[in-house]
This record gives structure tokens, C-alpha cells and sequence, in this order.
């Protein structure tokens, strides 16, 4: 579910709706990016089945006690040093370092800009803030992201990248895709609901993910068997969280913001539908 739902609720997905100039294009940029990330999904069983069978069955990549040299990261790349050689192996590290760049840079550019734009413009300034401030805090917030990945890139340093991405995937299904899910489908969903929902499943995502065998003992360091929390992955409880958050609030509340949004829904549902009515860019 966090694979899936997640998927929907990255930044890869989400920033492409705020980087094209008409809807049209919005519609075509989604497409390309669901239809490659799909497609990499695809791949995973085949690097995964590869690896099986052309490197752990090779005592050229592994170690005196039988495992994997380098740890399991390493998997995709000694695969393509079976199948392909020195060449293949050359290609595959440069994609590897050009897609960890791309990834970089764009959840570093996600988060600047929903600090800067969305909370302190948006939220805090009222939207009276001037775009040298915002510059300013975005440059701050960049700075800060930079160190923040830095110091938890050290203490997960043990840890399985391709796990590490599912709970990423898990916050995601947790947190924004609700938020996106119901405001495009609910009629009855409201700002305050879509807020209050987003941060229970925000909360409770990244909590039960500390508590989590996979966090509070393999790297805490706490003793086995202590978690809270005893599954791997929140999602199939914090993405609920988030669903009930969203629509119980949401039905809750009765203020006058509340009745322009369930008011707004049928001009919304159209403009998302067809793209009228939002055909053209507009400033942020």
C-alpha cells in the first residue's frame, strides 16, 4: 500500500503540477512520470530475480562468511557487473549517481519551496510576504534540509536503501496522498479537514515508524523484541489515520470557509476534469 499510494503523494508526482504552464501540459508531464516510475517498478522483480541468480550464486561477490560484499545496496551494481562487465558496471554506478542528484535536488527544491511559499509566505506572513523574504527563508530551509540529510544519512547509514524508500513511500501514503485523494473526489472535504487529517497521518506515520522494529532497534540500537510498534511499515494504519482525520473533520466542521469549500467543489471538479478555466499559469 505504501508502494502504491505513496507513489501518488512524492514530490516526483506532485511538483509536476506546479511546473507546467497549462493544464494540458500538467496532464502529459503526470502521465510521463507515473508511466516511468511504473516502469521502474517493473524492473525491481527483474533486478531483484537477477541478482539471485547471477550474483549470490558468484563467489566473486561475496565475502569469507557468504555475504553480499559491500551489503545489500550493492546488489544492482555487482548484478550489472555480471551480466555486463566493467562497461555496464561503469554505466550503472554514473546512473546511480546521476539519479541520487535528481532526487536530491528535487525533494530539496519540494521542501524549500513549501516552507518558504507555503508557510511562511502563506501561513505565517498572511501572504503579505515580498519574494526577497521568501528567497531568504527558502535559501535557509535548503541549507537546513542539506544538514538534517546529512546527519540521518549517517545514522541509517547501516540500513537498506530499498526499505528506506518504502517508509519514505509510507509517510507519503500517509500524509498527502488523503489530502490529494479526498479534495479531488470528496465534495464534502474542507480545508480544515484536509489540514487536521494530513498532519494525524503525518504524525502518526513518522511516530510508528520510530517505534518500529526497523528504526528503534536495528538503528536506536534498542533490544529486540522492545518496538512499540510491532510491523515494519505504518501505512496500513497511519494512511488510515489520515483518511478518517480528513473525513471526520471535515464533516465536523461548520465554518463559513467550510461551506465556500463544498460550494466550490462542482467549479473544482470541472476545472480538474477538463482543464477549463485553468488553462493558462499562474503566479505563485
Amino acid at each position: 500500500m505504501a508502494l502504491m499510494f505513496g507513489t501518488a503523494g512524492l514530490p516526483h508526482i506532485l511538483m509536476r503540477f506546479f511546473t507546467v504552464p497549462s493544464a494540458k501540459e500538467a496532464r502529459k508531464s503526470v502521465m510521463w512520470a507515473t508511466g516511468w516510475i511504473g516502469y521502474f517498478y517493473l524492473l525491481t522483480f527483474i533486478i531483484g530475480f537477477g541478482a539471485i541468480t547471477f550474483v549470490l550464486t558468484n563467489q566473486e561477490f561475496l565475502d569469507a562468511n557468504g555475504a553480499l560484499k559491500g551489503g545489500s545496496n550493492m546488489a544492482a551494481v555487482h548484478l550489472a557487473n555480471a551480466v555486463g562487465g566493467n562497461v555496464f558496471l561503469g554505466f550503472i554506478s554514473a546512473v546511480a549517481f546521476a539519479t541520487i542528484l535528481a532526487v536530491v535536488a528535487g525533494l530539496t527544491l519540494s521542501g524549500a519551496s513549501a516552507v518558504s511559499h507555503d508557510l511562511y509566505a502563506t501561513v505565517i506572513k498572511g501572504g503579505k510576504a515580498d519574494g526577497h523574504s521568501e528567497l531568504r527563508v527558502s535559501r535557509i530551509t535548503t541549507a537546513a534540509l542539506g544538514v538534517l540529510a546529512v546527519l540521518l544519512g549517517i545514522l541509517f547509514e547501516k540500513q537498506n536503501i530499498a526499505f528506506m524508500v518504502s517508509l519514505a513511500f509510507a509517510i507519503a501514503a500517509s500524509a498527502n496522498f488523503p489530502v490529494l485523494f479526498m479534495s479531488v473526489l470528496w465534495k464534502n472535504c474542507t480545508t480544515r479537514g484536509s489540514v487536521i487529517g494530513g498532519f494525524l497521518g503525518l504524525i502518526s506515520s513518522v511516530l510508528l515508524t520510530i517505534v518500529s522494529p526497523s528504526v528503534w532497534e536495528a538503528t536506536l540500537g534498542y533490544p529486540k523484541g522492545s518496538a512499540l510498534f510491532p510491523y515494519t511499515s505504518p501505512a496500513l494504519f497511519s494512511m488510515t489515520i489520515g483518511f478518517v482525520g480528513i473525513w471526520l473533520f471535515s464533516i465536523l466542521d461548520r465554518s463559513s470557509q467550510a461551506a465556500k469549500d463544498r460550494n466550490g467543489f462542482l467549479a473544482q471538479e470541472v476545472r480538474s476534469e477538463t482543464g477549463i478555466g485553468a488553462t493558462t499559469a499562474s503566479g505563485h
